[in-house]
């Protein structure tokens, strides 16, 4: 890729990929949206991006969506996520605020759309999309969130992959060895982790949601199991300084990921001893198996009665 990317240009691609961004090509046709995807996007162009550095050249940006991940170098910047729609002019112009490096690759760590709305957008200014393989079908096709009640519809062509791999793939970029890697399914069955081997930057997508309850895609093969076996793998590649970045949170390090790992297996190992009792959902819901982890845990999008119905639903 070209260093020293022209400024012209890209504030050019910057004006691009938001006309893609406003006006989504997926929604032609369309009646409706989806009300939570509708209300995303809200709330995305409503909130700034912050930025921060993790390593000499590699950026944790964060708005309303998944967060992001930002390498910068003469090989062309590197993201990884995309958020919404409505996000990607900001999220342009955070990249142009620490490079200008021409835009190159966009990697996704699964495909929910508050990871990947923006990918349209983003593929208007530049950039390349690799994802996993099972990331590119469901993108491609109508997926169905049965905990959120609605269906999401297939991507427009601009917002798929022209790039997947099944297990792992490495990849040399701007003087760095990153391991994409397939994790079986845990949030949902397309997730990968991005390890970015030099700079000790591990990205574990929605695999990991820090200080809150996670969600799990039981539509889209999740269990928590494979949660927690995703978790204990990432607690593998972690050392003592490396940076970890949730799909959703803050920037974390290994004591956090080991917290939210205990709790996990806490939380299935008493669900399992109620639902092994003989305990409906709806019983095992009412017995409270979290109430003394609602302080730390319940602060996110599900309380502790919604994480134990997913539980249930995924032993």
């Amino acid at each position: 890729m070209q260093a020293g990317f022209d400024r012209r240009r890209f504030l050019s691609l910057a004006a691009t990929a938001t006309t893609a961004a406003i006006a989504p090509r997926w929604l032609v046709g369309q009646t409706a949206v989806p009300d939570r995807i509708a209300q995303g996007r809200i709330l995305a162009a409503q909130t700034p991006i912050t930025t921060t550095k993790l390593a000499e050249n590699v950026y944790l940006l964060q708005g309303f969506g998944g967060n992001m991940v930002l390498q910068t170098g003469s090989d062309g910047t590197l993201l990884i996520d995309s958020a919404f729609s409505t996000s990607v002019q900001k999220v342009l112009a955070a990249i142009g605020a620490v490079s200008r490096d021409a835009p190159h690759l966009l990697i996704n760590t699964h495909w929910h759309y508050d990871h990947t709305d923006g990918n349209e957008g983003m593929h208007a200014a530049g950039f390349t999309i690799l994802t996993h393989t099972k990331t590119k079908e469901r993108l491609s096709t109508p997926q169905v969130i049965s905990f959120f009640h609605f269906t999401v519809p297939p991507s427009p062509a601009g917002s798929l992959p022209t790039m997947t791999f099944d297990d792992v793939k490495r990849v040399k970029h701007n003087g760095d060895s990153l391991e994409l890697v397939h994790f079986d399914p845990a949030h949902t069955d397309t997730d990968i982790y991005i390890h970015f081997q030099n700079a000790d930057v591990l990205h574990a997508g929605d695999t990991f949601f820090n200080g809150m309850y996670p969600f799990i895609d039981e539509a889209t093969a999740g269990n928590i199991g494979g949660m927690i076996k995703a978790s204990e793998r990432a607690l593998g590649l972690a050392g003592p300084k490396t940076k970890i970045v949730p799909g959703h949170g803050p920037l974390a390090d290994k004591a956090q990921l080991q917290a939210y790992r205990d709790m996990l297996v806490t939380v299935r190992d008493r669900v399992t001893k109620l639902k092994s009792a003989g305990a409906s959902e709806q019983e095992a819901v009412a017995k409270k198996p979290t109430a003394d982890l609602e302080a730390t845990w319940g602060k996110g999008t599900f309380n502790g009665d919604a994480f134990t119905g997913l539980v249930y639903r995924t032993l």
